[in-house]
């Protein structure tokens, strides 16, 4: 029997792992970032595990990061999504494909045309994910010589996306009438050209694309920051958060839905996802000693590294195998520092464990049995915590095939995840509405049929 809640699943594909040793894990693919075969089983895999969608967050450089640390760092090397997306698209049929899209070095016209196609060959699964892009290097491979400023990269997000649908807004679902006998094409009177002139875009249309097959494809977010809440709650329908607690996530679940309500925005229009990084054992400590491995092949190195950062200290003296020593004070961020020295206590880390968990992913994670996972999922979903998940696995394939093969069905017993896809579309995979055309509203029916008449 279905929960009345269900968990919305998100596969969280970099475009496979988020751990900095994934590759190097027993049994895992070290190629599999750029080995087609290898994607399109995964891809395959999620959706035999009914998840919503897979999600690929793209970079626009090679991340900046001292060479130590980048020769170790498989994602160096990944596909462009606009290429990998419409290929898994062939080879799936339910299973939304999100990708990343930036606002600050992609330019509005070019970005529509590219997801609205996406929607079509896909048949209406298509995501975009809007970022501002916060690598500074990207800046580098754009022809700027520094990074555009914070608040100016969102000034331009929210103009870039009012630009962006008003072109997939360009023509009426039916202007195509496509009338051999008469030999008309479209319907003039059904295209619209946009003509936006703005602070920052100037932008004729109309887009050279039908409208997608979900009036848009379905807008995704990932920020938290106060200018990345607000534009989540002006125009996110799902939200790909980082969170730490399951008190963090209740916090940023009511902040999100609090600002939709004041906006008139119905809060069951956006489904949030914290990013929960997930490593499946027959019991828990098998399941503990999977992630201490994996974390273990995280090469020293780049680890200590990360954990300074964290600590706003240099970590190199101290004694990789004692425990952390007293930190004094600094001027870095308080909120990661205190993070790493409560997590080192709570799991009573070595420096070298807790280091190489900072170098590897130190986010939100659950580490059990099947039944455990599946109990933390479910207190999150009831406690308003989350609508769900953007999952990460630890190392591919096995720790998908654990997911979906020994996860899922404990999720589906419980009633809380589908047995069958409820359409063909994300949106109606998600629970969202496809939005109205804002330049051919839809005329309610007896004006339509009186129309006819």
């Amino acid at each position: 029997m279905a929960s009345s809640r269900q968990l919305r699943l998100g596969a969280f594909m970099r475009p496979v792992s988020i751990h900095t040793a994934a590759w190097r894990y027993p049994g895992a693919f070290p190629d599999a970032n750029f080995n087609f075969a290898h994607l399109k089983r995964f891809a395959q895999t999620l959706e035999r595990g009914r998840f919503d969608a897979f999600f690929m967050a793209d970079h626009l450089a090679v991340l900046n990061m001292p060479m130590d640390a980048l020769k170790r760092s498989a994602t160096v090397t990944s596909f462009d999504p606009a290429t990998l997306l419409p290929a898994l698209a062939v080879v799936t049929e339910h299973l939304g494909l999100i990708a990343t899209g930036s606002t600050t070095f992609d330019v509005p016209y070019h970005l529509a045309r590219r997801f609205a196609s996406l929607d079509h060959l896909s048949g209406g699964r298509a995501g975009w994910n809007i970022v501002t892009t916060s690598n500074p290097d990207a800046a580098l491979n754009f022809g700027l010589e520094e990074h555009v400023e914070h608040d100016e990269r969102y000034t331009r997000a929210r103009e870039f996306f009012d630009v962006v649908t008003g072109l997939w807004d360009s023509w009426a679902d039916d202007a195509f009438i496509r009338d051999v006998e008469s030999g008309i094409y479209f319907d003039p009177g059904k295209m619209h050209v946009l003509n936006h002139k703005g602070p920052n875009y100037s932008v004729r249309g109309p887009l050279n694309v039908a409208r997608p097959v979900q009036g848009w494809p379905v807008i995704v977010q990932a920020g938290a920051s106060e200018a990345g809440k607000q534009l989540a709650a002006e125009t996110a329908e799902v939200v790909f958060a980082g969170t730490g607690s399951l008190a963090d996530g209740q916090r940023l679940y009511a902040d999100i839905k609090g600002r939709m309500r004041k906006l008139g925005r119905d809060p069951d229009h956006l489904k949030i996802l914290p990013g929960c990084f997930v490593v499946v054992g027959d019991t828990e400590e098998e399941a503990r000693r999977k992630r201490l491995h994996l974390d273990s092949l995280v090469h020293y190195d780049s680890a200590i590294a990360s954990l300074s950062i964290a600590l706003g200290t240099d970590a190199s003296t101290f004694d990789p195998d004692g425990p952390l020593p007293e930190i004094p004070e600094t001027n870095a961020s308080k909120s990661g520092r205190e993070r790493a020295i409560a997590l080192a206590r709570r799991e009573n880390l070595t420096v070298r464990q807790l280091a190489q968990r900072l170098g590897g992913f130190s986010g939100t994670a659950m580490v059990g049995t099947p039944a455990m996972i599946a109990d933390q999922m479910e207190e999150w979903l009831f406690s308003n915590g989350s609508d769900g998940f953007n999952v990460m696995f630890p190392y591919l394939p096995e720790g998908l095939d654990d997911f979906v093969d020994r996860v899922v069905p404990e999720l589906q017993r419980r009633g809380l995840l589908r047995r069958e896809y409820e359409g063909r579309t994300l949106r109606e995979n998600l629970g969202l509405p496809r939005p109205e055309n804002r330049f051919f509203p839809k005329q309610p029916d007896h004006l339509a049929q009186r129309d006819v008449a």
